[in-house]
């Protein structure tokens, strides 16, 4: 007997090395279908793991990534996408390492997950990509364009025949995701909430984004929403918010964040990370894993610098600068109710540092250019987005950089309309041009 014992004694090590090493990851179905798996395989592939395998579970939208390790251990992440606030519940309840959410974690999540840390502080709150919320329609619709306000009174069941629109049609289908949702409560906190309404009782509910479009497709009456990864072939509408133009969701649009429907993509982190987990937060914001959230539809955060075609109604200063100068596709946004930079805003600091670096433009003057919400007392506006640009100008200096001069243009060229905080919030930026 203590032979025997001593056997299992020694053979225990071994045991445990046969134990695959688990990440879990529950959340957004906008990220764990397709991008997730991809960034996981390719965190794997830079650890140098071989014998990758993927394979779809019983249950929809639930995927297991298996691999054998450097060192021979075996490695199993297993995906559940379900939509983003099954993500912070699986943390709360023990059944998840790591959240992926395709909208911010909400103040109640915030409070109820208070023992994992702070979750929006930079360390946990990783921004891995952007995506917009396309507004879609079948392809032979003749509409280009609606309002935000539109929008809400049509999902709203307020309006409910496309004449009403200036289009024939006859009745208007409705086809939205379902509650679980992260694209849903991304649409229904930038379209419903702030006009008071709710989802019509007559709209189709879908988990699935991509059954969403197909749906759409196939239905002329159609209008729905999806992520713009998944549009397929499905007519894109153009935005506005509030006053400002009707903008489409593109790619330089929604890396700006000036598309009325641009978000987030995130991972969570608790304060003590899985170190599987914090690997792959880790790749998903290098430049390979910023190259796989491109190839998967979404938009990067690679920074570049394009022109922008000058405009007879912009103001005159403006104008200017786009007939000179390129606009690096960062905006730098800030925390809400604060001068501080968000966590976005700060690993973009690094960013952009390291684009005007490596592309040599130390010797090309840089531009901030800051911009804010109207104010009762005059010059206030422009003040407040000159001390928004030096706030960027700070942190960029941090980083080695100097000569960067800046420019308040005060409540000018707003991207939403400022009638909400939700609006005046976005319109609080940043931009970036260089010449």
């Amino acid at each position: 007997m203590p032979r025997l014992l001593s056997l299992l004694l020694l053979s225990l090590p071994l045991l445990c090395l046969a134990e695959p090493v688990q990440l879990r990851i529950q959340g957004s179905n906008t990220i764990g279908t397709a991008l997730g798996p991809a960034l996981v395989q390719g965190m794997l592939r830079s650890k140098d793991a071989t014998a990758i395998e993927h394979s779809t579970g019983a249950v929809p939208n639930e995927i297991a990534i298996t691999a054998q390790g450097r060192d021979g251990e075996l490695l199993s992440v297993l995906i559940a996408a379900h939509g983003s606030s099954t993500g912070f519940a699986a943390l709360g309840s023990g059944a998840a390492d790591l959240v992926a959410s395709s909208r911010p974690i909400s103040d109640v999540e915030v409070d109820q997950l208070q023992a994992f840390g702070d979750l929006r502080s930079g360390r946990s709150e990783q921004v891995i990509g952007l995506d917009g919320v396309a507004v879609i329609v079948h392809p032979d619709n003749p509409l280009t364009s609606l309002t935000t306000a539109q929008l809400a009174q049509v999902f709203a069941g307020q309006v409910t025949r496309w004449e009403q629109l200036g289009v024939a049609g006859g009745a208007i289908r409705l086809y939205a995701r379902d509650d679980r949702s992260g694209t849903f409560e991304t649409f229904k906190a930038l379209v419903l909430d702030p006009v008071r309404s709710a989802l019509s009782g007559e709209a189709r509910r879908f988990e699935s984004s991509d059954a969403l479009v197909e749906q759409v497709q196939s239905d002329r009456q159609a209008i729905g929403f999806s992520s713009l990864a998944a549009v397929h072939g499905a007519k894109v509408l153009a935005i506005a918010a509030g006053d400002a133009p009707a903008l489409p969701p593109s790619r330089a649009l929604v890396a700006s964040e000036d598309y009325p429907l641009s978000r987030r993509l995130y991972f969570y982190l608790p304060a003590s990370p899985q170190p599987l987990a914090q690997a792959l937060a880790d790749f998903a914001q290098s430049p390979a894993g910023q190259v796989i959230v491109a190839e998967q539809g979404f938009v990067n955060q690679q920074v570049k610098a394009l022109p922008i075609p000058a405009q007879a109604d912009m103001p005159a200063r403006y104008r200017s600068l786009a007939l000179k100068g390129r606009r690096l596709t960062v905006n730098f946004r800030f925390q809400e109710g604060s001068a501080s930079l968000d966590s976005k805003a700060l690993r973009d600091v690094h960013r952009v540092a390291d684009f005007l670096q490596q592309a040599g433009h130390e010797q090309t003057r840089t531009l901030l250019v800051g911009f804010g919400d109207p104010k009762e007392t005059p010059g206030r506006a422009a003040l407040l987005s000159r001390l928004r640009a030096m706030a960027v100008r700070r942190e960029l200096a941090h980083e080695g950089l100097q000569n960067i001069d800046v420019l308040g243009m005060g409540a000018e060229l707003p991207v939403a309309g400022n009638e909400q905080e939700q609006g005046r919030q976005r319109n609080r930026r940043v931009e970036v041009w260089v010449y």
